[in-house]
């Protein structure tokens, strides 16, 4: 069977305040991509507020419908989120398919969830957008059925499978609502045998398609680490949804965990932001976070406010941040280089990276001690310890035990204080 192509007609509404309107409907076209849909038409209308009835004014509609004839599309995408009515009045008026950019981004997160964890996350915030939706077109599908009068004996026969439907819908949510309950439940134990161990926390975020995937592939490489802890990482939207957790072991023995976390796109619809708030809370445990910043793009403050934005939402707040500009080497920037809170690299190119490092060291381990330790011979175990989790400078044999110049965490040096012997 011939796979039918999907072609669109997008259409968006500019308000007077809104200085980003030209690349959000840049956007939504690569958005519309993402899912292989083909965009063969473009409407736009300036407008004080939004049509409350069908989000353009009723003569834009009318050219969406001309327009839609003429490039034989079959799907028309508005650029926000549309309510119910909206929705069934433009869908009673333009005759075809009708989908926001809700949807649109829905839709990409379905096809793009690998785990079961963002495959739950996804559907449940398909279905507290359709809800509403469904409840929306009550009134319609009552009036299909041929009620003659009020009574629940006489409504109509659209209108009581709605009602099962409904409940269908509400008690999926209800089922995997629990199942994220006990997915945060876990992630709340995994982050807690990891604060015992005392490994600090880095997590990369960023918009979408930053480079987030590419740095930490970048940075397992530098530090020596398996083939086969690479993460996927592609040249598209959302290619992650997926927390990927990887310990980063640097050449002094200095130890942390990396996480990359979902990409973050404007209009990020309010349910999918809800749904993976506990994937996000990575994030606001972390000792440290890397934004990630596509700096070649000419939106990348506006991506910036975004992502910082979308942090706040889900209550990552007060968290260290070091910026690092990615992709310097489309830019025509200098790189690499490093600033107090920020460094440009090419993850790509594996420059920069050295710096990176560097940064992250300064932030992470600077309340480090540097001590000279006297350990009895008969307790290896923790020469062994300090030789896996510390820096160690300088080795001797004394008469009663190893002398060791060493570098190590606080919580280490508090651990075995009783063998210091100097500074």
């Amino acid at each position: 069977m011939e796979q039918l192509v999907e072609k669109a007609i997008i259409v968006g509404v500019q308000l007077q305040k809104d200085t980003h309107f030209e690349y959000s409907m840049e956007e939504l076209r690569n958005l519309a991509g993402a899912l292989g849909v083909e965009v063969v038409g473009e409407l736009h209308q300036n407008l004080e507020r939004v049509n409350p009835a069908h989000y353009v004014g009723t003569g834009k509609v009318e050219e969406a419908k001309a327009l839609y004839e003429e490039a034989d599309a079959n799907l028309i995408i508005f650029n926000d989120e549309l309510s119910p009515s909206q929705i069934r009045n433009l869908e009673e008026e333009l005759e075809c398919k009708v989908i926001d950019r809700t949807m649109l981004i829905l839709d990409i997160f379905s096809r793009r969830a690998r785990t079961r964890e963002a495959q739950v996350q996804v559907e449940l915030a398909q279905l507290q957008y359709m809800l509403p939706r469904l409840v929306g077109l009550r009134a319609s599908l009552g009036r299909q059925g041929g009620a003659s009068s009020g009574g629940l004996a006489n409504r109509g026969a659209g209108e009581t499978k709605l009602e099962l439907d409904r409940r269908k819908i509400e008690d999926q949510i209800t089922k995997l609502r629990r199942e994220l309950d006990q997915v945060k439940e876990q992630r709340t134990t995994q982050r807690k045998q990891r604060l015992k161990k005392g490994l600090p926390v880095v997590s990369l975020v960023g918009y979408t398609n930053a480079g987030k995937s590419t740095v930490l592939n970048s940075l397992l490489s530098k530090t020596g680490q398996d083939a086969d802890k690479q993460v996927f990482e592609k040249d598209m939207l959302f290619a992650t949804l997926d927390t990927s957790i990887r310990q980063i072991r640097l050449e002094d023995n200095k130890t942390f965990l990396l996480s990359d976390t979902v990409g973050f796109v404007s209009r990020l619809p309010h349910h999918l932001v809800k749904a993976f708030r506990s994937t996000l809370e990575e994030a606001r445990n972390a000792d440290l976070l890397l934004h990630v910043v596509d700096v070649s793009n000419d939106e990348r403050d506006y991506m910036m406010e975004v992502t910082e934005a979308t942090l706040q939402d889900v209550g990552v707040e007060n968290v260290p941040t070091l910026y690092v500009y990615n992709k310097s080497d489309l830019a025509g920037v200098a790189y690499p280089r490093k600033s107090t809170d920020a460094v440009w690299i090419s993850a790509k190119e594996g420059a920069g990276l050295d710096e990176l490092i560097e940064s992250i060291r300064d932030r992470l381990f600077a309340n480090h001690v540097m001590c000279r330790m006297e350990i009895p011979f008969g307790r290896g175990d923790i020469v062994a310890y300090l030789s896996d989790h510390a820096s160690i400078k300088e080795t001797e044999y004394g008469e009663t035990g190893t002398l060791i110049t060493v570098e190590l965490s606080r919580a280490d040096y508090d651990r075995y204080e009783q063998f210091v012997v100097g500074k």
